[in-house]
């Protein structure tokens, strides 16, 4: 029986010693760059939604190693990056960050962030373009060492370069395989779509969708259609209010960038430490009950002058015991350190001052509120223009 137990425990050592954890990665990548000029009317417009994540509680990001407080504000960070990834890549037109979807884009990606911190990151994307065909439905992970943050550059690479530029290159390779005409015809939905949700009334019946959720033109206006050419520029001013909020994010970006690459390689760093604390704690505490389980194994044996020997090893075995657990503190240390590294974290939007039709507007509250005055003052100024009551609005406070 004391045979059993004592082999019993040592292969449970010999076992944790072999036991290793396998990750899908996404390996090293470099972002597909356009080798031509593309066409202006192929160009297709990004927009990356504000990336979503489950709200964490402190424990739960306590066990994924970050904090509630740098989550929220790499929901803000990562589609920033990843706007700077496609912009490199020359495939597109213009791509913004955007505080929700729009139908202003002829692309429009959205990410979830499943798990992020020094070592992991693993993201959930899709895409659609504006007929609503899925061009990407896709989990990345990816998981780094300490070497890759080094040389880490805003706007150019981060730690987790390789997924951004494999989301990139899976985009680029959607839009190159289509054909010249689909492209356009993506370019004009986007038009019609946003026609048809500013002002419902006069764009009705120029759009149809079939069971499947793909949108399709049934027929286009004129070239010189007044009414198109004034819901474009109402477009075009909403694309202003999506570049002022992107200058809010770049500066959002840039003063985040530091803190976080260091954080992260901090964390990355502890997470190693206390990944060697609890393994030499485990090592060391299976050890001292290897040794108990000798001592005990020899005496019963009645080997010859074991006494000695036997007491000295139970001795040691729960001096190194002793000293695992001790270890195990340390690592509580480490986790506590990561913690407290996260604890600065936090984004809060600036207010964004626009000017319109000669009077200034400054839009308080978070990105989506904001959005949300800004389209209500586009639609006052074109029931203005036009005549056309869109929908009943509440009165937005008036500019200064």
């Amino acid at each position: 029986m004391k045979r059993r137990l004592f082999m019993a425990v040592l292969a449970l050592v010999w076992v944790s010693g072999c036991a290793s954890m396998t990750a899908q990665k996404v390996g090293p990548t470099q972002v597909l760059i356009a080798q031509e000029e593309i066409p202006e009317e192929e160009l297709l417009d990004v927009g990356i939604v504000v990336f979503d994540s489950v709200e964490l509680t402190e424990e739960e990001a306590k066990k994924q190693g970050t904090h509630p407080g740098v989550r929220k504000a790499e929901k803000h960070f990562m589609p920033y990056h990843l706007k700077t990834t496609l912009q490199r890549s020359s495939q597109w037109g213009m791509v913004r960050v955007v505080p929700e979807e729009t139908v202003a884009a002829d692309v429009v990606v959205k990410g979830e962030i499943v798990e992020s911190n020094g070592e992991d990151l693993i993201l959930k994307v899709e895409a659609r373009d504006s007929s609503g065909k899925l061009w990407l439905e896709k989990t990345y992970h990816s998981e780094i060492q300490l070497p890759q943050y080094v040389d880490l550059q805003p706007g150019q690479k981060d730690a987790f370069q390789d997924l951004y530029n494999t989301i990139s290159n899976d985009l680029a390779g959607v839009r190159l395989r289509m054909a010249s005409e689909e492209r356009r015809n993506i370019r004009t939905l986007s038009k019609l779509r946003f026609a048809g949700d500013f002002a419902p009334d006069p764009f009705a019946g120029y759009l149809t969708t079939d069971k499947k959720g793909i949108t399709a033109a049934k027929r286009l206006p004129a070239k010189d259609d007044a009414m198109m050419n004034r819901v474009l520029k109402i477009r075009e001013r909403e694309e202003m209010f999506f570049d002022a909020l992107n200058g809010y994010y770049e500066v959002f970006y840039g003063e985040m960038w530091p803190s976080y690459e260091n954080w992260r390689k901090a964390d990355l760093t502890e997470r190693a430490a206390m990944s060697k604390i609890k393994r030499d704690a485990y090592l060391r505490q299976a050890a001292g009950v290897l040794l108990v389980a000798l001592a005990v194994f020899l005496d019963a044996k009645d080997v010859i002058d074991s006494n000695l020997f036997t007491g000295a090893m139970v001795l040691a075995g729960g001096q190194v015991f002793i000293s695992g657990i001790n270890i195990s503190k340390q690592a509580q240390i480490h986790r506590a350190a990561i913690e407290e590294l996260g604890q600065s974290f936090d984004s809060e939007l600036k207010p964004v001052v626009v000017d319109l039709e000669g009077k200034t507007y400054e839009l308080t509250g978070s990105a989506e509120e904001q959005y949300n005055r800004w389209k209500e003052l586009l639609r006052r100024i074109y029931s203005a223009e036009t005549g056309f009551d869109t929908q009943e609005l509440p009165s937005p406070q008036s500019g200064r």
